[in-house]
């Protein structure tokens, strides 16, 4: 019997990810005058560190799960270990491939094996889980817990902390693209009469009041906290859930400072308005423990559009070329490209979502 499964979004944002890792920065492209499978049978390569080992061993980890869970959860239980592997491994087959064809980057036999043995590991994972009835038991508890409809918030709600991994200017704030947007814009259209007809900002915007930056950092967190709760089936799981929202965004913040300004700085995010910001938010999750989930999907939709107003008027990070430049010259450097994005794209995405969620379960249906 196959059902829906949140897996599938989340193996190919995954596999997104892999190659995103693998290929970044994505320049200077050209042929090295290697045949593209050369790296196959060269020697063993002898500069290696442990990270890189770790990092190829355990990346491809989630991906063999994920494309394992997938497959089970499909009603496609003959071959799935083995299609799960395979198509792991064609994967780093053609990264490691493309990875010719950049000058900063070396393809290697050992990374494609440490690729396999990682999906395996993962595949294999799914596959225990499954013969100990351990899907079964997580199929029952979603069951219980979220809507029969709950895939896509789940997938959005599994992808916001990291996109909260990358430094913002306010704690949360998500989706802050006004200043790169107009930039990228500006360049784009120089020298052309295009260029005129931007409404492009005369001044320079003023930064955040204190009292607007609470404000931005409550409805930041209120927005995924009622997303959750739009696929929540009673108080007491909402009341589980918001427990375990506020531990996760906590935490992430945390790491994001630890990452980026060092682990002496891991609370340096907590400003009093971020403070106060915080405890609004969690008294409004109590608050709004009961409300109807189709009012939930609404106070979703208006509170990420007050916050993206209130973000886009006000300027980047004084500290953003520092935490930049950290991210870059760090062991960060394949994935912080990643996670900005996804912090620019996520509330956007979570827009569209909750429209669609209203069009498609009217009131009184």
């Amino acid at each position: 019997m196959s059902a829906r499964s949140s897996a599938w979004p989340l193996a190919l944002l995954f596999a997104g990810l892999v190659v995103y890792a693998s290929l970044y920065p994505f320049t200077g492209w050209r042929f090295q005058g290697v045949a593209p499978w050369a790296f196959l049978l060269a020697p063993l390569p002898q500069y290696w560190t442990g990270f890189d080992l770790t990092a190829n061993l355990i990346g491809y980890a989630p991906l063999g799960f994920l494309l394992a869970l997938a497959l089970l959860r499909s009603g496609r239980r003959r071959g799935a270990w083995l299609l799960a592997v395979c198509l792991s491994a064609l994967l780093s087959l053609w990264v490691e491939t493309l990875q010719n064809y950049l000058p900063v980057r070396v393809p290697s036999n050992v990374d494609l094996a440490l690729n396999v043995a990682g999906a395996t590991v993962g595949a294999t994972t799914a596959w225990i889980l499954e013969r100990l009835g351990g899907l079964r038991r997580w199929s029952q508890f979603r069951s219980d817990w979220f809507d029969r409809d709950a895939h896509g918030g789940l997938v959005l709600l599994a992808l916001w902390p990291l996109a909260l991994l990358y430094p913002v200017s306010v704690p949360f704030g998500l989706g802050q693209v006004a200043d790169r947007l107009e930039s990228g814009l500006r360049r784009l259209l120089a020298d052309t009469p295009l260029l005129e007809w931007l409404p492009l900002r005369a001044q320079a915007p003023l930064p955040l009041s204190p009292l607007a930056e609470v404000f931005c950092v409550a409805l930041c967190l209120l927005a995924p906290l009622l997303m959750g709760y739009a696929d929540m089936r009673s108080v007491m799981r909402r009341l589980v859930f918001a427990a375990l929202f506020f531990f996760c965004a906590v935490s992430t913040a945390s790491l994001s400072s630890a990452l980026t300004y060092g682990p002496a700085h891991v609370w340096s995010w907590i400003s009093p308005p971020a403070g106060v910001g915080l405890i609004l938010a969690v008294l409004g999750a109590l608050a709004l423990l009961a409300l109807p989930r189709r009012v939930c999907t609404v106070g979703m939709l208006l509170s990420l559009a007050v916050s993206l107003s209130l973000l886009n008027r006000a300027p980047a990070s004084p500290y953003f070329a520092q935490s930049l430049e950290v991210w870059e010259q760090g062991r960060f450097i394949r994935f912080h490209g990643l996670s900005q994005w996804l912090g620019w794209l996520w509330p956007f995405a979570a827009l569209v979502f909750g429209v669609r969620a209203v069009v498609r379960h009217p009131a009184g249906r």
